[in-house]
């Protein structure tokens, strides 16, 4: 028995459906928020206020966090992934993203929430069987065999393995009972909470960024588009040996049941534990082609790009599992994205201002947030810029959000005499974009950890430069 199967809690334990009222949710959340806030607490005062004088209280101070912390990631880790839905997509997002766990206690946060990769917590045999008895028929007469424990788990669905009766392996990815209710009602406490705020959430265009991710998660719901969303993915990858793609089996999946050809190979966490350069200079190069010729080619953004959604086959060879978070971006706003990029690359800096102002709504009139918001577009394109070998660090990933954090705080100072804060003029990004910076900072991330070296730029500059093709 392997460790996973060991940990894994009995059929009898384990819950038939996640939490799905909206109380209920709030309530679990609630329950988890007096765990957290001493920890969040003293990370907002370090970054307001940098460490105590007293060197002494310091020490005690970290101690006493550094404690709790790891408590507190546990308490996360067990609430969370009985939530399932948008909740455990936070904890997938602080699990690996360099710069959202609390400043000092990162690395503990993600020891432990890294397990909400692929090891959330799963439900019972039987509700997984009815799921898929109910779309399709008894897994045990539909499959010439069926295993009734999941191997993985995540949001919104777990993953069991089964066989046709044709002797294929495949993963067959079962959505949750009530997971459709449960982020519906997700998404009404955020709707609550955004018209709470309405008078300075019109300013930034809350609503608009609320649309758009309700819009999204909703459709990840409908394992149909993801189907498509995979052989999408095949056609626009066709031809590179080292982009594996899953095979869409049709006849097994409908919009709450999805199976597809079984990938083996090496997880993540695995890969980067074990290869040398080479291979991390090669698998690196494999997932940069396949995030940005589908961008720039053809405008289509995978947005989730988290570590549990690759398998590493060797040689270069990189297998992509999940097609459930993927965006069309308008051909306009392609070609608006790819002018700030090229700009960027000629080392046109006026271009370059021009195109934050007129793509993404960057406002002059506030020369300190417009200078700040500048300076950070031009870092985060650093990869895509330099003509020359760039490695990616976790300290460069976690620059880019500590960036934003400090100049906010910079310029949301309260003014001489005055007590609240100095609100930045908002700027007006397209509605469209509000995925890329989940690719943005969860790539960074990705890459980090493999610590690939390269000329990234070199790679994707010709799909920058080039025409779009509609796929």
């Amino acid at each position: 028995m392997s460790d996973d199967e060991a940990d894994r809690p009995t059929s009898e334990k384990r819950p038939h459906a996640p939490p799905a009222s909206r109380l209920g949710r709030l309530a679990r959340l609630g329950a988890l928020s007096t765990r957290a806030l001493p920890v969040a607490t003293e990370a907002v005062r370090r970054a307001a206020f940098g460490k105590r004088s007293d060197a002494a209280a310091e020490r005690e101070a970290q101690r006493r966090v550094l404690e709790n912390a790891k408590k507190t990631a546990e308490a996360m880790l067990k609430t969370l992934g009985e939530m399932k839905g948008l909740p455990l997509k936070l904890g997938q997002m602080a699990s690996y993203i360099d710069g959202l766990a609390p400043p000092g206690y990162e690395e503990k946060f993600q020891e432990v929430l890294k397990k909400l990769q692929a090891k959330a917590p799963p439900l019972s045999r039987e509700a997984a069987e009815k799921v898929v008895t109910k779309e399709l028929g008894p897994p045990e007469e539909i499959f010439g065999a069926w295993e009734p424990d999941p191997f993985a788990a995540a949001s919104i669905g777990q993953v069991h393995r089964a066989t046709t009766r044709s002797g294929d392996r495949v993963a067959v990815k079962v959505q949750y009972p009530d997971i459709d209710k449960a982020i519906v009602n997700d998404l009404k406490s955020i709707s609550m909470l955004e018209s709470m705020i309405a008078p300075v959430g019109r300013k930034y265009h809350s609503k608009e960024t609320l649309d758009e991710i309700k819009a999204v998660f909703l459709a990840e719901l409908d394992y149909g588009l993801e189907a498509e969303n995979a052989e999408m993915f095949r056609r626009i990858h066709d031809g590179d040996e080292g982009i594996v793609v899953p095979r869409v089996w049709n006849a097994f999946s409908t919009k709450r049941v999805l199976t597809l050809e079984m990938i083996d190979g090496e997880d993540y966490a695995s890969f980067c534990a074990r290869a040398d350069q080479d291979e991390r200079n090669a698998a690196s190069a494999t997932i940069w082609r396949f995030m940005f010729r589908s961008l720039f080619k053809h405008g289509v953004l995978y947005a989730d790009p988290h570590p549990g959604n690759y398998r590493f086959l060797g040689g270069g060879r990189v297998a992509f599992l999940d097609y459930g978070c993927v965006k069309k971006m308008p051909a306009h706003l392609l070609a608006g994205t790819k002018r700030y990029i090229t700009t960027a690359m000629d080392g046109d800096w006026e271009g370059f201002e021009r195109a934050c102002v007129e793509v993404l709504g960057y406002d002059r009139s506030d020369p300190e947030s417009f200078k700040l918001f500048v300076d950070y577009s031009k870092m985060i394109l650093e990869p895509l810029t330099t003509d020359g070998t760039f490695r990616h660090t976790h300290a460069i990933a976690r620059e880019a959000v500590a960036f934003l954090v400090r100049g906010g705080k910079r310029i949301m100072k309260p003014k001489e005499g005055e007590i609240l804060p100095n609100l930045p003029k908002p700027i007006h990004m397209p509605q469209d974009h509000t995925f890329m910076n989940r690719l943005q900072w969860g790539l960074a991330s990705v890459m980090a950890g493999l610590g690939g070296e390269g000329n990234w730029r070199r790679i994707a500059e010709p799909w920058i430069r080039g025409p779009y093709e509609e796929i």
